[in-house]
């Protein structure tokens, strides 16, 4: 029971983060100095919002870099404002200068958040404190954070990692339950595809923080996270087979009518859904798996296959669960990969000042972004003579989010939880309350925030506003005038940041849905190129495989966001939609032919350097299609592939028909949707631009 509760995601995350904001008051409280407490409880804000509390191999280096740029932001925001320089020119040349954080790695981007908040809330403290001590605060603060951290760390040793192969394993679970209960109802894709690529996306976008989990930690180089890396493997082996399709509905109505098939084939993936949840049950609570069988269902799968060889599904079906029986038995993945070194590419300063001064970085947009939206708080503020406009600033950088869609939805959060917890708390300071219960209170209801704040945002900021104004109280005795000030502000920020998003240089999916398509077709390309050329090396197929499938979560992704956008096209995103789902055969198409690879299930040269070519030419004339204002008929359109069928058909040569099959239809797609797309701003644009 105990390992439940302590080793669970959420309740760790909420004890390490309630811990560290209320040690130190509890000190404080009991040296009698409550209210140096309070303040330097508000430090580990700014060390959370740049991503201080994530586990790396140059952790207390992060730690240095990140209190320095803290304390330097502090003593610079007092100094600029004793010598009278208006604040919105202090914020906007302070944003710019920090903005080149994101240009060294996307891990320093976020420095840039957590040292404008740091900015902002010194200046709620000018005046109050000296000049020295706002910056010796969060010195301090970012050093107890660090020290904290680091010990919860070394207690729950790998958590953080183990959280993560958990999601994947459970992830895949839902994933093969779904995709199985769907199988005699696969004969219209549009509807019966879009549920599995969402938990297909899920998977691997949780790969994908595995991988740079593994990275910021060197764990592929580090012996006491061999089993995790192990646990890595096979999850990559389990996401490969899963997740690969046959696509030919019409053979598996045949087979279900002809035999008990459905009963079968779903008996396997119950079996296996229901060891994956054990399996990452296990990982997250510390446990030893116990041994694993599953030979009945395979037998039954593999008569069927036997009684019905005209039939592919059967022996498709048993090829794929024979292979994820045997990784599950042996917890060991078919074979090794290179998990690759080091990849989270770090520019030193220099370059990465060049890179950040090109109008095409995006380190340089957002910097301006957030540039143009403090100065434009901070402006407001002065006009309506609001002396020390911290809230509005702090608003605005709280609630704005990468895309149009997650910033929404936490401005929607932000404000009725505000306005929620406001109530709340002018409820409450009607009460005389001893200083001791309040204390309590508000350590439940930091405890409680924590705990559900990853997935209910909203009612997590119920009980951090009311914490907040209790802390003002207990700072200032005078948080009932903070109610309405607070309430305004948080709207004044919420509205300010959503017009950034809106207008100032937005990042619309549905613009760069036709970019991240075009780099869907190369990824896929270069696959086909190492899985039908001369030679196939395991470590390179694996992470090329990954890439295919990162590429088409990527398009995946922006449609999906492109959908919840104001003013889109909907025609345009209905055709792209299916256009999206043939993706998808291709992926699952590119996956299955990498196992066979492994295997030595291929072509002869000669046959695979023609398909190859007549791969190529089917993704040339759909990126052309993509890339070229013009009519279908174009010059610029290579050829129509040559018809290949020639002598019996191998497993990898009907995969590679089917590619060339779903080719066609995107090209065809391609071309109608063209005809429907919006007709401004990037897409006025006659030819892509290359990256």
């Amino acid at each position: 029971m105990w390992r439940r509760l302590i080793y669970h995601p959420e309740v760790n995350y909420a004890l390490r983060q309630t811990l560290v904001l209320c040690l130190p008051v509890a000190i404080s409280w009991l040296c009698g100095d409550l209210q140096k407490g309070l303040l330097f409880s508000l430090v580990p804000a700014c060390c959370n919002i740049s991503g201080l509390d994530t586990p790396h191999k140059r952790f207390f280096k992060r730690l240095i870099v990140g209190g320095s740029l803290f304390a330097t932001s502090s003593l610079l925001m007092q100094v600029l404002t004793l010598h009278g320089i208006p604040l919105p020119a202090i914020l906007f040349a302070m944003t710019m200068l920090l903005g080149v954080l994101g240009e060294i790695s996307p891990l320093h981007g976020r420095l840039l958040s957590g040292s404008l908040i740091a900015a902002i809330f010194t200046l709620s403290l000018t005046g109050k404190l000296p000049i020295w001590a706002p910056p010796l605060l969060y010195i301090g603060g970012t050093l107890w954070y660090g020290l904290f951290n680091a010990f919860w760390f070394w207690l729950w040793e790998e958590q953080p990692m183990r959280e993560t192969l958990s999601l994947i394993y459970r992830e895949l679970a839902d994933y093969c339950d779904k995709k199985y209960s769907l199988l005699t109802q696969l004969t219209d894709p549009e509807k019966a595809l879009p549920p599995l690529l969402a938990r297909q996306q899920k998977v691997v976008d949780l790969i994908n923080t595995c991988y740079q989990q593994m990275h910021m930690l060197a764990a592929n180089r580090d012996n006491s996270h061999k089993r995790l890396t192990r646990a890595f493997q096979v999850a990559l082996d389990l996401q490969e087979h899963i997740s690969v399709s046959l696509h030919q509905p019409e053979e598996v109505q045949k087979l279900v009518e002809k035999s008990h098939a459905e009963a079968v084939i779903r008996w396997n993936a119950r079996v296996i859904s229901a060891r994956l949840r054990v399996l990452a049950d296990d990982i997250l609570y510390h446990r030893m798996p116990d041994r694993f069988e599953m030979d009945k269902p395979l037998q039954a799968l593999e008569k069927i296959a036997r009684q019905h060889p005209d039939n592919p599904v059967g022996n498709f079906c048993f090829y794929h669960f024979s292979r994820i029986g045997r990784v599950l038995r042996t917890q060991r993945p078919l074979y090794r990969r290179d998990l690759m070194a080091d990849r989270q590419r770090r520019l030193p300063l220099l370059p990465a000042l060049r890179s950040y001064l090109s109008l095409k970085s995006a380190a340089l947009r957002t910097a301006a972004r957030f540039a143009v939206m403090l100065m434009f708080g901070s402006t407001l503020a002065l006009f309506f003579d609001i002396p020390k406009p911290y809230w509005i600033l702090m608003t605005i950088m709280f609630v704005s989010q990468n895309g149009y869609s997650a910033t929404r939805v936490r401005i929607q959060h932000r404000a009725l939880g505000t306005l929620a917890g406001l109530i709340v708390a002018a409820a409450t300071l009607r009460f005389a309350v001893p200083e001791s219960v309040v204390l309590l209170i508000m350590l439940a209801i930091t405890l409680g925030g924590y705990l559900i704040i990853r997935k209910f945002y909203g009612w997590a900021m119920v009980g951090f506003t009311v914490t907040t104004v209790w802390t003002l109280q207990l700072l200032s005795l005078n948080g009932s005038a903070f109610l309405l000030p607070r309430l305004m502000d948080t709207l004044m920020g919420c509205l300010i940041a959503f017009a950034g998003m809106v207008w100032l240089w937005p990042q619309w999916q549905s613009g760069l849905l036709r970019q991240n398509a075009h780099d869907a077709l190369e990824t896929y390309q270069d696959a086909l190129r190492q899985l039908l050329g001369p030679e196939q090396s395991p470590q390179k197929l694996a992470w090329q495989r990954m890439r295919v499938n990162q590429a088409h979560n990527a398009l995946f992704n922006s449609l999906n966001q492109a959908m919840q956008e104001p003013g889109f096209n909907s025609r345009y995103l209905d055709d792209m939609k299916l256009w999206v789902t043939h993706s998808q055969f291709i992926v699952e198409h590119i996956n299955a032919i990498t196992s066979l690879a492994r295997e030595h299930t291929m072509l002869t040269p000669a046959l695979a350097e023609r398909y190859l070519q007549s791969l190529e030419i089917g993704l040339q004339r759909c990126q052309q299609r993509l890339e070229y204002d013009g009519p279908g008929s174009d010059s610029n359109v290579l050829e129509e592939p040559e018809d290949l069928n020639e002598g019996p058909v191998t497993i990898v040569e009907r995969h590679a028909k089917r590619i060339l099959d779903h080719l066609r239809v995107m090209h065809t797609i391609s071309s109608l949707a063209w005809q429907q797309r919006p007709h401004h701003g990037q897409w006025l644009v006659r030819r892509l631009r290359n990256k």
